[in-house]
């Protein structure tokens, strides 16, 4: 086998078995020279966690010569969105070879896919204005206010069109919610005409991680609307030439908000559809159905035998929709606690991951205000659904976690379990156990 396939094979298995939860790569099995790469926004900068996707095409000669990697996400060719990658696609890196460097930071093949997406991301900053060259010491009050208009405008355009757009495609919503038609051809079309269908490996993560950060996304909203008026047009950079590489435009967060919620409603409202879809697979003893069902009597036999009380069934008989009862551990903060949390399942499972919900209010840093439950199941037993509930559970009494702001779902909760004050955490503790306190209450007979 050509040696340059199982160097990009192997990293392409390295970068998708490992933890760093900020980028994610796919590519089609008969094409693994050609790569698409999601680059996720950092944590308290413009990017915040906006998905930004990356085109990457590897010749015969790696890893001697670097790949060519071209930005996707720049609304048609339209948008600059960082003083290092241009409308037109084109990635200003010196260990890419598509900008100049010191020695030392040209491409080597000890390099590879990792490192370049990690690069990219390193440019994903809080101040990117500085990035362009000649202005990385601009400290002039014109150029301090020119940061922060670069940083309001990326703020608005880096929702809109990263994530906004994203997912009205994914959810075939047109910019004033309506249905529209995303394909010409249906996802589910046959083997043969496989090539004709859009490849989207990364639909069911933005979708899954769009409800992690939609709290985010709001709160990013309301600091868009103290900052600036409706209509207010962008204001350009020194740096930016009129045309194609920059970014115009004006200010309506009032829309962004509007979009965002039909986005929210429209993935609230698909675990219902998985849900009809499961009984119709049901019906014809589809092999997921069969394979769900299995696995559902193997994590009920597991939970008789397991010390704490957990309980599982399904809803209605419906192998798609597991109901979890979970108990809280003993001699912790969720001890007494009682909760109900739902898990519905796709026809397309494992393509697409299971919806967690928790059905009963708990005030956790690992769940979301909606009750949307972050947690990672092991890359290498997506498949298995009891793997799925053990994460969640331990990602729920996880006695000293490490911060990863890549899992912030409860901006509120996060703050005060990793706040600065003597009393964030206490107060944290005390809102927790209210939460499990109230859950005893509002459990169903």
């Amino acid at each position: 086998m050509d040696q340059s396939i199982i160097r990009i094979s192997k990293e392409l298995s390295d970068i998708q078995r490992g933890s760093d939860l900020a980028i994610a790569v796919a590519c089609r099995d008969i094409d693994v020279r050609n790569v698409k790469a999601l680059v996720m926004g950092p944590h308290e900068t413009p990017y915040e966690f906006g998905f930004f996707e990356f085109a990457i095409r590897f010749s015969r000669e790696y890893p001697s010569k670097s790949p060519n990697v071209q930005c996707v996400t720049t609304n048609g060719g339209r948008c600059r969105l960082n003083p290092n990658i241009y409308a037109n696609g084109k990635v200003c890196l010196s260990i890419l070879g598509t900008w100049r460097g010191e020695r030392g930071e040209e491409w080597s093949s000890a390099q590879g896919l990792e490192s370049i997406l990690l690069s990219i991301q390193s440019l994903l900053s809080s101040n990117p204005y500085e990035n362009e060259p000649g202005f990385e010491d601009a400290n002039e009050e014109s150029d301090k206010v020119y940061q922060k208009d670069y940083v309001q405008k990326i703020r608005h355009e880096s929702l809109r069109i990263s994530v906004i757009q994203r997912l009205e495609t994914y959810l075939g919503l047109s910019p004033t919610g309506a249905s529209a038609q995303m394909y010409a051809k249906d996802e589910d079309a046959d083997d043969e005409d496989e090539v004709n269908v859009p490849f989207e490996p990364f639909k069911d993560l933005c979708k899954r991680r769009f409800l992690w950060y939609h709290q985010s996304y709001l709160d990013a909203i309301t600091k868009g609307k103290s900052e600036v008026k409706l209509q207010d047009n962008f204001v350009r950079m020194p740096f930016e030439m009129p045309g194609n590489n920059c970014m115009e435009g004006k200010f309506n967060y009032p829309d962004l908000e509007r979009r965002l919620s039909n986005i929210k409603a429209k993935l609230d409202a698909e675990p219902d559809a998985w849900a009809e879809e499961g009984l119709a697979a049901v019906a014809k003893e589809s092999t997921v159905a069969v394979n769900l069902q299995h696995q559902y009597e193997q994590a009920t036999a597991y939970f008789k035998k397991s010390d704490m009380p957990h309980d599982v069934t399904l809803e209605d008989g419906n192998p798609f929709v597991w109901i979890i009862t979970y108990f809280g551990r003993p001699m912790t903060n969720l001890d007494g606690g009682l909760f109900r949390i739902r898990m519905n399942f796709s026809t397309r499972f494992p393509d697409e991951q299971p919806r967690v919900k928790f059905e009963t209010k708990i005030f956790h840093h690992h769940v979301a205000p909606d009750g949307t439950a972050c947690y990672i199941p092991n890359p290498l037993k997506r498949e298995d659904v009891k793997s799925h509930i053990e994460a969640i559970i331990a990602t729920l009494e996880e006695d000293e976690p490490a911060y990863d702001p890549r899992m912030i779902v409860n901006p509120e909760a996060t703050k005060l379990y990793w706040g600065s004050g003597k009393d964030d955490k206490k107060q944290y503790n005390r809102r927790l156990r209210r939460s499990v306190q109230q859950s005893m209450e509002d459990f169903p007979e």
